[in-house]
Formats: structure tokens, C-alpha cells, sequence
């Protein structure tokens, strides 16, 4: 039987989720109601970047590249990670960056899963301008970024293997996977 929200959201204690995955990955989709579900707030780095920014994230890529781009990336999830009760959805480079893998962890770091096929077909219906798949050949852009970005993923505190299901579904399974990272504070351990 699956724990209920009230008693799910008591053993979270406040700790945020970030959710980490590629680009279209689905993290802003499933945050919205993850965070409805569990009455905490939703925030979408990007958009916090564009706004402390002032301008567009491929603007920033622009003008200051990648690397401008990561440490404002860090400066932003340095400030989220301040808060607590938030469900976070993060840009899909942010776990390239050393540095803000202990902003993560900080809270419980789930990372939606998205094979290949998927996340191509997911891209070419979105409209959302991708600079790091700004190329001649995106499809290389995608499989480069996914070889370098899989292993850092995969130290994520929960994986979540996504196929066609609906965001509301994926935020349906995130809460029925999260007790099983949670202690139970009512039981003592015998440490």
C-alpha cells in the first residue's frame, strides 16, 4: 500500500527534490504536480536563471558561453538550495559541475530517465531553443551529451526509467519510489 502524502512529506522534513535528466527529459512537466502533490513549491532553475540574468538562457550562451552560463547555473542553485519544501527542476548540465553536486545533495536528487529514441522525439516537438544542440548534426550533439552525462546522472539518489508515460504518472511513481529512500523516523535503530 502507498504511504500517504501527509506522512510521506513529514519524513521528507523539509528536504527539497531536485529532479536532474537530459533536456526533455520531462523535469518541469512532472515537478509541477510532484510539487502540487506534495504541497511544497516548484521552481525551474532555468527560468530563475533567465530572470536573474535578464536575459534568455541561449542569450547567455551567447554572450558568455558555456561557461558563463554554468557558473550563473551554480550562483542560482546555490540561492534554491537555501530553501527547503521545493521541488526543483534543473537545467540538464547542472551535474557536470562538481560544485553543485553538494547543492544537490542537500536535498534528494532523482533522475528521470529518458532513453535516446525518447528524448529525440520529445526535442523535435518542442520548440524550446537547445544551444548545446545548436549544431549541424543535433543527433551527435544528443549522443555526445548523453555518453558524458550518464554516469553523473547515475549518481543520483533515485533513478525513474521513463517511457511514454504522462507527467502526472511519472510524479505518481516518484512518490511511491521516495519512502523507500527515507528512514522512518518512528523506527529506532539499534546503532
Amino acid at each position: 500500500m502507498a504511504e500517504s502524502v501527509p506522512s510521506l512529506k513529514q519524513r521528507l522534513g523539509g528536504r527539497s527534490l531536485y529532479l536532474v535528466g537530459m533536456m526533455g527529459s520531462g523535469k518541469t512537466s512532472t515537478g509541477r504536480p510532484l510539487a502540487e502533490r506534495l504541497g511544497y513549491g516548484f521552481v525551474d532553475a532555468d527560468a530563475v536563471i533567465e530572470q536573474a540574468a535578464g536575459c534568455t538562457i541561449p542569450e547567455i550562451f551567447e554572450q558568455d558561453g558555456e561557461s558563463g552560463f554554468r557558473a550563473i547555473e551554480t550562483q542560482v542553485l546555490n540561492a534554491i538550495s537555501q530553501r527547503h519544501s521545493l521541488v526543483v527542476a534543473t537545467g540538464g548540465g547542472v551535474v557536470t559541475q562538481s560544485a553543485n553536486w553538494g547543492l544537490l545533495h542537500s536535498g534528494i536528487v532523482i533522475w528521470l530517465d529518458v532513453d535516446r529514441e525518447q528524448l529525440l522525439k520529445r526535442l523535435r516537438a518542442d520548440t524550446t531553443a537547445r544551444p548545446l544542440l545548436q549544431r549541424p548534426n543535433p543527433e551527435a550533439a544528443l549522443d555526445a551529451l548523453l555518453n558524458e552525462r550518464r554516469p553523473l546522472y547515475a549518481e543520483a539518489d533515485l533513478t525513474v526509467v521513463i517511457d511514454e508515460e504522462p507527467p502526472d504518472v511519472v510524479a505518481d511513481g516518484i512518490l511511491q519510489l521516495l519512502p523507500s529512500l527515507l528512514r522512518d523516523p518512528t523506527q529506532r535503530s539499534n546503532n
